[in-house]
């Protein structure tokens, strides 16, 4: 479920020699699965590990999930680095804002978690987002921009050349296309 890389284990098994005998990390999202999704790192006293968390070992410590937050936390990676900048934490939680969908789930559903999970954070740099509104019976996924991207002049560069080639890679032989009907013509239905 989550990768701690020997850099950061070794990290944690050092701040945790300074705490109480028995005392892990806690992994945790707040609001998971949702836009505002933030994931953390905390101490967790042993009185403090409730019957319903799952544990998981280390080398030295244990790191202790919520239930809640698991689904979200599948394919976690924390790891510390040290650059010129000195040296820090990571946390990548690609599935803290979207539960990650099975293999053998409806191909709808699994378009729209490869939107979600990783097309729609890039939009969300320039304000945008995309939405699967329907998967035609030969196979073209029926797309709408909103925000930034509704009036943009690289949607359709936007569309072909990333979100097409992604979808397409992603669903050989499943998805065959992908079809904007956004109306992208300025005017008062334009973000902008």
């Amino acid at each position: 479920m989550i990768s701690i890389s020997e850099q950061a284990q070794a990290h944690f098994a050092k701040l945790l020699e300074k705490q109480a005998a028995g005392t892990s990390i806690r992994v945790f999202v707040v609001n998971p699965g949702t836009a505002q999704a933030e994931c953390g790192v905390s101490y967790c006293p042993a009185d403090a590990i409730e019957e319903t968390d799952i544990q998981i070992e280390f080398n030295g410590f244990n790191a202790v999930v919520d239930a809640e937050s698991k689904p979200f936390l599948v394919d976690a990676e924390i790891d510390f680095v040290t650059d010129q900048m000195g040296s820090q934490l990571t946390l990548k939680a690609p599935n803290a804002k979207v539960r990650k969908v099975n293999d053998n789930a409806p191909l709808m559903e699994r378009v729209q978690y490869v939107i979600d999970a990783e097309i729609n954070p890039q939009l969300a740099n320039h304000g945008g987002r995309v939405s699967v509104m329907e998967l035609t019976d030969d196979g073209v996924a029926v797309l709408q921009f909103g925000g930034g991207c509704n009036g943009c002049s690289q949607v359709d560069l936007t569309l072909k050349e990333g979100i097409e080639k992604e979808l397409l890679a992603r669903f050989t032989g499943e998805l065959n296309g992908v079809r904007d009907i956004t109306e992208h013509q300025r005017g008062e239905h334009s973000y902008y």
